[in-house]
């Protein structure tokens, strides 16, 4: 009999587990609905997760899933209440009001139920924000012109400071516990006259956050660790055949996973993503009940961990679901953030470094100042090549790859800068006081584009403004062709080259090399068909070239 009724729990509870992820797999609206409408849906429904449930009712919306809530049993909905009535360490009483509203069906007592489930001083704070309770034996000529309503016993006036909906609501919550019980409603009242709202939230705080750490979701200082930085160590080699296979779009690793694992490998999994997500939730300081954070942590993980099971399999998909058989899910975790860490640090170095900037505008190009901008967040990011996008996630060892070239040419247009301006932030800034403006408002590209120049006329280094009396033979150096076909003079980017590179570090050459192509390329493209075509360079675009007696701005 014994061995029965284990294998009758283990079933159930595999059918628990097996209608749950049905569930999962509908949609909102469908899934409240196939809950509601089920022969035994208060079983059902009070079977499952509170958490899950709170999803579907945040999906759908609070006013059109009031059925699940009244179908909940008193534990769950003191976790709606918990998840939904607070925002961060505040009571939010407007917010449990509605869900007191949307918990009252046909049946007062399954509604006082809940309310008796809740935590009395989260009550007790409503009424300290809602009502003003007159004693009427102190003070019997009391007469306040909200309205109000007096106890049986005529010891109290509750006066009601709400409108509309939310008054009736706790109006008719009141003289359902007065008719309940009248002498404990009237304790409850004289209590309540003389707690403090402060004390009442904060031991209403303590019990909410050990229910939720009975949920899933840690403390702050356990979540914290979950964005530790670890070895990531060397990824194994990749065969030989996945290795001549060209990268074809993004892989979701995770999802390679789920595909080869069985159903109690799958539980297993689901119970731990479900705790690293929770972790990363506490760790972004976002409120457990808001579904938008909630969604945008979700994706975090996911990425995170795609990119730590992309790095442990050495890119081979096959090999995901040995991995996370092999290695706890938070460890994944860590490893994917730790490999966008690190381009973090490097960042922070480099910007750390000497003579990195200049009234605080980094001495790199757009694209790189960008890059680095992005990783230096707290939570490192990959920039797009978009004009004012916003930096995305990491998602690929392909994309980590191209962001630690970006801060390798960084790095390099740092020493190419250093060089051109002298190499003591002294003399940079005398360099740039020919300019009359700050770096801010010049532009590192401009500033190039005047060293260039300046190779160009004088074959020296040291950029400044182009002369005005200067500015027809820089022209007549730069271009030749026609302005249907207006190109570059023959040994021109050459002689620039030559020129600055005496400036600069061995090691910065190549990319010294690299910005003057992209700069003579610019100034040919933007200058000379205008200038072939009149003979004249127009001062006018001076926001490609400073020139001298111009407004940079």
């Amino acid at each position: 009999m014994s061995e029965n009724g284990k294998g009758n729990g283990k079933d159930a509870q595999l059918a628990r587990q097996q209608l749950r992820r049905q569930l999962s797999r509908l949609a909102p609206r469908q899934r409240m609905d196939a809950l509601v409408e089920s022969p035994e849906a208060r079983a059902l429904v009070r079977s499952l997760p509170a958490e899950e449930l709170y999803a579907t009712i945040q999906e759908v919306g609070l006013a059109d899933s009031t059925e699940l809530v009244q179908l909940a049993s008193p534990a769950q909905f003191r976790a709606f209440v918990d998840l939904g009535g607070w925002k961060r360490d505040r009571i939010e009483p407007h917010a449990v009001l509605t869900w007191l509203r949307a918990a009252r069906g046909d049946d007062p007592e399954e509604l006082l139920r809940k309310l008796h489930g809740m935590d009395l001083e989260v009550f007790e704070f409503l009424l300290r924000e809602f009502t003003q309770i007159h004693d009427l034996e102190e003070n019997p000529d009391v007469n306040p012109e909200g309205v109000t309503m007096e106890t049986p016993e005529g010891r109290y006036l509750v006066e009601l400071k709400l409108e509309g909906v939310e008054q009736a609501a706790l109006r008719a919550i009141l003289n359902d516990l007065i008719a309940e019980n009248p002498f404990e409603s009237v304790r409850m009242m004289e209590a309540t006259r003389w707690e403090i709202p402060s004390e009442l939230e904060e031991a209403a705080y303590r019990f909410r956050s050990a229910r939720l750490q009975d949920l899933g979701f840690p403390t702050l200082e356990s979540a914290m660790r979950l964005f530790g930085r670890v070895d990531t160590g060397p990824a194994p080699a990749r065969s030989a055949q996945t290795a001549l296979v060209p990268a074809q779009g993004h892989v979701d690793y995770l999802e390679a996973a789920v595909r080869e694992l069985n159903g109690v490998e799958l539980e297993n999994l689901e119970d731990e993503l479900r705790g690293v997500a929770n972790a990363a939730l506490v760790a972004e300081l976002a409120d457990p009940g808001d579904l938008e954070a909630v969604r945008r942590v979700g994706e975090m993980v996911r990425d995170y961990l795609s990119l730590g099971l992309e790095h442990l399999t050495g890119a081979e998909p096959t090999r995901a679901a040995q991995v996370v058989r092999d290695t706890p899910l938070e460890r994944v975790f860590q490893v994917g953030f730790s490999l966008t860490l690190a381009l973090k640090f490097r960042a922070d170095r480099m910007v750390k470094g000497p003579l990195a900037r200049l009234d605080d505008t980094l001495l790199v190009f757009p694209e790189e100042a960008a890059a680095i901008e992005a990783l230096r967040l707290k939570r490192p990011r990959r920039a797009l090549r978009v004009p004012g996008a916003e930096p995305v996630p990491f998602r690929s060892l392909r994309e980590i790859a191209a962001s630690e070239a970006l801060l390798a040419r960084a790095e390099a247009q740092l020493q190419v800068f250093r060089g051109l301006l002298g190499g003591a932030e002294e003399g940079a800034r005398q360099v740039l006081a020919r300019f009359g403006v700050a770096l801010s408002v010049l532009g590192v590209e401009r500033l190039f584009a005047a060293a260039v120049a300046e190779a160009v006329l004088y074959s020296r280094v040291g950029p400044r403004p182009v002369p005005q009396g200067d500015v027809v033979r820089l022209g007549e150096q730069l271009f030749e062709g026609t302005p249907q076909a207006p190109r570059l003079r023959s040994g021109v980017a050459e002689h620039v080259r030559r020129t600055l590179e005496a400036a600069v570090t061995p090691e910065a050459r190549p990319e010294l090399r690299r910005l003057v192509d992209i700069t003579l390329e610019r100034l040919r493209g933007e200058l000379a068909a205008p200038f072939l075509q009149e003979g004249r360079l127009d001062p006018t675009l001076s926001a490609v070239l400073p020139m001298e007696g111009v407004p940079t701005g």
